[in-house]
């Protein structure tokens, strides 16, 4: 029991009323604080995820991009190389014996081959190494967790190495021009054919990348089965040159479809009808698309 203190005496508190004074007025308001958060909570709702990743994109294009620079030689340098000695075999060697082609100097009639040979081969290669390291590293399960959808990481990898497929198409192109004169009479279905093959060829790498186990797998399918079909596929010839047996057998090459269409767009002259070309190059890419869609919602070797 407190002591009686005298009437108009102030004195201050004893020991026990201070401590309880203090606790007192250092225990915080729970009622307040608690009602104010889900207040706040109430009042403004989280944020919704944006529609388009554009930053995860883009930060997967341009690591893609950037192993480029990293392998100079490998990726630029060396097509460029490559060409020149087609140029000098086949431009000197065959060209002296063989003076045009449907009104075209040889030389001049087998850049779009060229081209097109360099932009399969590229496109392929680096779609399916793009996507199958992260697997071959385990990096891929970072990949598939991330805030990214399906559609957008085959936008940043298939769109990637169409970029650096079309970067190598026009060094090409501009290596030609210093061994043969060249006309695009049609530029805008040259740029049109260039940027639609390449994609098609990247889709299709990306989806060896997928199916692929092995670096050899990487391999197999550019090797063994484009590269022939390209070479057989009016590369560096007409197949208006063959007989008429082998003419027949070398409109089941979808390859002619394409380097067809594109070497239209140089000199005006092709072995099928441009819409034909289009309409092929077309149907290619929406089966490639098809099969890469089908493979992300199937989860088909996706981790493995």
């Amino acid at each position: 029991m407190a002591p009686n203190r005298p009437k108009g005496l102030i004195l201050s508190p004893s020991k026990d009323e201070a401590r309880s004074q203090f606790k007192a007025s250092s225990m915080p308001d729970t009622s307040s604080r608690s009602a104010a958060p889900s207040a706040a909570a109430d009042a403004a709702p989280a944020p919704k995820p944006p529609a388009f990743n554009a930053y995860g994109v883009w930060a997967i294009y341009k690591f893609e991009m950037t192993r480029t620079l990293r392998t100079f030689w490998q990726s630029i340098a060396t097509p460029v190389v490559t060409t020149s000695l087609y140029f000098v075999v086949f431009g000197s060697a065959i060209g002296s014996r063989i003076e045009e082609v449907g009104g075209v100097s040889y030389g001049a009639f087998i850049v779009p081959g060229l081209i097109m040979m360099t932009l399969f081969m590229q496109s392929l290669f680096n779609a399916s190494f793009g996507i199958y390291f992260p697997k071959f590293t385990g990096t891929i399960y970072e990949i598939l967790s991330a805030p990214i959808s399906s559609m957008e990481i085959v936008m940043a990898y298939v769109g990637a190495a169409a970029t650096k497929s079309i970067i190598l198409g026009l060094i090409i192109l501009a290596t030609a021009a210093f061994f043969v004169d060249l006309n695009i009479q049609h530029p805008l279905y040259m740029v049109g054919f260039l940027v639609l093959i390449a994609l098609t060829f990247s889709l299709m790498g990306f989806i060896i990348g997928i199916w692929g186990t092995s670096f050899e797998h990487l391999n197999f399918i550019p090797m063994l089965i484009v590269t022939p079909l390209t070479f057989l596929g009016g590369a560096f010839y007409s197949i208006d040159m063959l007989p008429e047996t082998w003419q027949t057998i070398a409109l089941f090459n979808p390859v002619v479809y394409l380097i067809s269409g594109f070497r239209w767009s140089f000199y005006g002259v092709g072995d099928v009808g441009v819409l034909l070309s289009l309409g092929i190059t077309l149907g290619i890419f929406f089966a490639c698309l098809g099969v890469v869609a089908w493979m992300f919602k199937t989860g088909y070797r996706l981790k493995t």
